[in-house]
């Protein structure tokens, strides 16, 4: 029972935060934007301590039931391995392995490390959120974009306009590779070696094992029933129960899933509470020490009555005997006691071919406006690409320099930020787009824009244009004639500075190739009007 309604829920919460990364319509963050913000990572970063603080207490009471149930990367792999196995890839795909501590603490000290000192393209890199995020935004929602295509099609030529077509195009090169080598990792793992990644890669993983292996509910097993055939281990995807080693489960590496009590035919697998109990393994050992005990001490007793039934054996002589028996088992559990301790501690018409537009180069990133300031805004993303997916402006797109590598920045080749739309701050789950309001959006400057005369057609085709100034939601530009002692001058753009935006319509609508004669440039702080 535990078992199916741990899937339900996890299908429920993976279904929900998937849709919403492949949603063409834009329409359904409203009613799922909950699943990203409970999300360890986003709500670490949002500061958002009430959700940090719930999944803490979740685990010290239940144990890992996160990466079972909300985190969308353990979910994934749960339904590979599962996927896995019922195709047979391999009959009995688990073992007990011990815990890989060099590779797992590495990876959480790289992990903090960069958190701290703002190396976010490293956090993003191993985070679960992000990278199933990266996974879902790159190789799925271009499926889904392409049948969403093919309906529009369809639809068109039964003359209906319900369903719109997308275009779809790679974003950045460099993520879309990183997302392709992850899915295969993880995807690879699973299939192999079940969590495998969650409990040697995974530093969110790492971070709830400190609090699980003194959760109040856990699996336990009853010695007295199991029969130790080991059907329990075969089902552990977190390879974490060993019963050849005396009945022994790693609660650090547990995520409960349920699996092994299913499994069990002899009913000795059961989650119940525990709290302030001995460890799986502390409580087996001191079992056993203590059968030890008792068996040596009848094993004495029944000499000494034999030796005194004989008359061949004095009861003073068997006193020793008996003393120094007690006194090593005494000395074995004491051992076994300091040996766990320690165990625990180290714990984007015409006929001409129209020239595609290239990205200029800034002096400094564009970010959404509600990022307040390029720094606010890096230090919190998490780079999970949803804000990516959901632009309907195609604007938003991974950084390609190695400093913010993966976080999204903007540019206005496909398209510009309209100031009616605000969809990247209602979905961000990590507070690095602060929600706003359409009325208040057009009052942040978040760039400015600047003219190249030497790429204006006025200069270089001799025609007159004035693209850029009709366009301008701002009125920041206008048109001023080239020459000033000429009625007949053709007019050049010219922008005043305190009004332009940052939108950059006037960059897209430039009809200039390859590079628009006017671009935006981004503010390290972003104003907002008094």
């Amino acid at each position: 029972m535990l078992r199916k309604i741990r899937i339900a829920v996890a299908s429920v919460i993976f279904l929900a935060l998937t849709v919403m990364f492949l949603d063409v319509s834009g329409t359904l963050h409203a009613w799922l934007g909950w699943t990203a913000k409970i999300q360890f990572l986003p709500a670490l970063l949002a500061t958002n301590f009430v959700v940090v603080a719930v999944l803490a207490v979740i685990t010290l009471l239940f144990g890992r039931i996160y990466c079972s149930v909300i985190c969308p990367l353990g979910i994934y792999q749960d339904l590979v391995s599962h996927i896995g196995r019922k195709r047979r890839l391999k009959k009995h795909p688990y073992s007990y392995t011990p815990e890989h501590k060099i590779l797992r603490y590495a990876v959480f000290a790289l992990f903090v490390t960069s958190l701290v000192a703002g190396a976010h393209a490293l956090v993003a890199l191993v985070a679960p959120y992000s990278a199933y995020g990266r996974i879902a935004q790159n190789l799925f929602a271009p499926v889904v974009e392409w049948i969403n295509n093919l309906i529009a099609a369809i639809s068109i030529r039964a003359g209906s306009y319900a369903v719109y077509p997308k275009e779809v195009w790679i974003r950045n090169i460099p993520t879309f590779v990183i997302a392709v080598l992850t899915f295969i990792l993880v995807t690879v793992l699973a299939i192999k070696s079940g969590r495998e990644y969650c409990n040697s890669f995974c530093p969110v993983g790492t971070t709830l094992s400190f609090l699980s292996r003194f959760s109040a509910f856990r699996m336990i097993i009853d010695q007295d029933k199991c029969k130790k055939c080991r059907a329990c281990e075969r089902q552990c995807k977190a390879h974490c129960i060993d019963l050849k080693g005396g009945q022994v489960i790693d609660y650090s590496r547990c995520v409960d899933c349920f699996d092994c009590m299913d499994s069990c035919k002899f009913d000795s697998m059961h989650y119940k509470f525990a709290w302030g109990g001995k460890s799986s393994a502390a409580k087996v050992e001191a079992d056993e020490a203590a059968k030890t005990q008792a068996a040596e001490t009848a094993k004495t007793q029944a000499k000494v009555a034999e030796a005194k039934q004989a008359g061949a054996v004095n009861m003073e002589e068997s006193k020793p005997d008996a003393g120094r028996r007690a006194f090593l088992a005494a000395g074995a559990m004491a051992a076994t006691a300091l040996t766990l301790g320690a165990q625990e501690k180290k714990v984007d018409g015409g006929l001409a071919v129209i020239i595609d537009k290239k990205v200029p180069k800034r002096e400094v990133p564009l970010t959404p406006f509600g990022s307040e300031s390029i720094k606010d805004f890096y230090s919190r993303c998490t780079a999970c690409q949803l804000c990516v997916s959901q632009c309907p402006n195609n604007v938003l797109r991974p950084s390609t320099t190695l400093r913010h590598l993966m976080q999204p920045e903007m540019s206005y080749e496909k398209g510009y930020c309209r100031p009616e739309c605000t969809i990247c701050s209602q979905v961000c789950p990590a507070g690095a787009i602060l929600p706003l309001e359409p009325e208040e959006k057009i009052s942040w400057h978040i760039g400015k824009a600047i003219v190249d005369r030497s790429l204006c057609v006025v200069e270089t085709d001799g025609v007159s244009c004035g693209n850029c100034a009709r366009h301008c939601p701002a009125g920041a530009i206008r048109m001023v004639r080239k020459d000033k002692d000429d009625k007949d001058s053709l007019r050049i753009p010219t922008v005043n500075e305190a009004r332009c935006i940052g939108c950059g319509a006037c960059e897209f609508v430039c009809p200039a190739r390859p590079f628009s004669a006017i671009h935006v440039e981004g503010l390290e702080v972003h104003k907002k009007d008094a």
